[in-house]
């Protein structure tokens, strides 16, 4: 009886946790959703600018889409800063681990996160950088300044390729990870709008705008992952509540059959004793 009490007690205090990681969940989530709607519109218009820069003439054709032969790869790879959110952290770690299998060099990496860090420390990859804690309240320039090291590092050749791994929100049920090619931008896939004039060239405008359009990417992205963080949390936070007052009941029941099983030995040792006297 002791035992399950302790156990009880145990569980409670659990549940408690749980609960308040729920709520702070929760809360968390409203704001990362609200933070995306406004980061969007942006990036869209954003967008829509180098679609028409891109189409200005047929011969156009800047660093930032010139393909080339892949030799060794960039990934950005943004997971959580804590743990407890169910799948979202192996999940997206999982899928950038897959996506270079085949590859005959592994990806240097720039890590967004705790937990995307501490994995590419541990399984000896070149995280050329780390940031942590900056996903709740990414700013501009943050986003910015890692994209500047990837850009540094295409435009230099030390690299072909840059990807990101993210988590896309699409409800606080559900989340899946993505990838996304960053650099070099494929062109083929914009379509313009409208005809316009660049001066001194399309190219040049193109490779201004091309920095803080990444940026946009990034930041996009960050955001994205940071909502579905707190999604995953509140439902796993939840599941784990539930399961804490399944056990609770659960004990509770043990509890009041070992009690009611020490008062019937009682009873069953006092009549015996009465017996025995007559």
């Amino acid at each position: 009886m002791k035992a399950i009490k302790r156990r009880i007690k145990s569980v409670g205090s659990t549940k408690q946790i749980t609960n308040a990681m729920q709520l702070v969940a929760s809360s968390k989530l409203r704001k990362a959703k609200i933070r995306a709607e406004q980061t969007r519109p942006y990036f869209n218009e954003l967008y829509k600018t180098m679609c028409e820069i891109a189409s200005a003439n047929d011969d156009f054709s800047t660093v930032f889409t010139t393909k080339r032969e892949v030799k060794s790869k960039l990934f950005i790879v943004i997971a959580g800063d804590r743990g407890l959110a169910g799948g979202y952290n192996s999940n997206v770690l999982k899928m950038a681990v897959a996506a270079h299998e085949n590859d005959a060099q592994k990806p240097k990496i720039i890590a967004i996160g705790k937990k995307s860090a501490e994995f590419f420390e541990k399984h000896e990859y070149d995280v050329v950088a780390s940031y942590a804690n900056i996903a709740e309240d990414i700013k501009p320039n943050t986003a910015q300044d890692i994209v500047d090291i990837a850009i540094r590092m295409f435009t230099s050749g030390e690299i072909d390729e840059v990807d990101v791994f993210y988590t896309m929100f699409i409800s606080s049920m559900s989340q899946e990870p993505e990838t996304m090619k960053l650099l070099p931008l494929d062109t083929a896939n914009l379509e313009a709008t409208s005809k316009m004039t660049y001066d001194p060239s399309p190219e040049a405008v193109f490779n201004r705008i091309v920095p803080k359009f990444t940026a946009s990417l990034l930041m996009c992205a960050v955001v994205e992952s940071f909502a579905s963080e707190q999604g995953a949390r509140r439902t796993a936070m939840e599941a784990a509540t539930d399961n804490a007052d399944a056990m609770t009941e659960n004990l509770s029941l043990l509890y009041n059959r070992a009690r009611q099983a020490s008062i019937t030995t009682e009873i069953i040792d006092i009549v015996s004793g009465a017996s025995a006297q007559e």
